[in-house]
């Protein structure tokens, strides 16, 4: 096995999935937030700079072809059981990430069913396009929970009727709860609507896998 520096970026990055949620474990909030967000973010980074080094350096090796999807589906998969695990359960956030992982657990038995005749499974760009979607989608999922805990932390100990006139404007937001309420607003809804667009791709993806697979899994007569 050759270490290359495609492969320990791989490698990195793979290690950096469950690290997202080790820093829940040892970070209070915001802070574990800021902290999973900085790493996944770093992290998917790498995803993009490990193959373009890799082929632009002529360096692509097994190792690299066999850890990369792993280190992707890693992270994904991670990150959205700590999202999941922290929100307060919501039907339009469960039900996506469900499919997700559906997914990703379907399509890694389908190719280690096949076998050595799983590179009929070939990654294809839509593929990369639902993967783009579900990091982006993750990580400003985790940006709202750092809008919301600095909302939380601003307005702890102020009643509701003082919230409400700051956010009304009819007291002074010295402590800027009308931007952290925004911006926590905006990253939950537009967090959402992409990991909705990724299961959406999620699923014609694993059906266009499905489908190929087909020929392979039928009776022998």
């Amino acid at each position: 096995m050759k270490l290359t520096l495609p492969n320990l970026l791989t490698v990195l990055r793979l290690l950096a999935a469950p690290g997202v949620a080790v820093m829940f474990l040892y970070f209070h909030r915001p802070f574990a937030d800021w902290a999973a967000l900085l790493l996944f973010v770093g992290a998917a980074i790498t995803d993009w700079f490990d193959g373009h080094l890799a082929r632009a350096w002529k360096q692509e090796t097994k190792l690299g072809a066999m850890l990369d999807p792993i280190a992707d589906k890693a992270m994904v998969v991670i990150a959205l059981m700590v999202i999941v695990g922290y929100s307060s359960m919501s039907p339009w956030l469960v039900l996506p990430a469900t499919v997700i992982l559906f997914r990703e657990v379907f399509v890694s038995g389908l190719r280690e069913f096949l076998g050595d005749t799983a590179g009929t499974l070939k990654v294809t760009k839509l593929a990369k396009w639902k993967t783009t979607a579900q990091m982006v989608a993750i990580a400003t999922l985790f940006a709202q929970g750092v809008f919301e805990h600095y909302l939380g932390m601003s307005a702890f100990g102020m009643d509701h009727a003082m919230f409400e006139a700051i956010m009304n404007g009819a007291e002074e937001d010295v402590l800027g709860l009308r931007w952290k309420h925004a911006g926590m607003l905006w990253a939950g809804d537009i967090g959402l609507a992409l990991l909705w667009v990724a299961a959406a791709l999620t699923l014609i993806t694993g059906w266009d896998y499905f489908r190929k697979a087909l020929p392979h899994l039928k009776e022998d007569r």
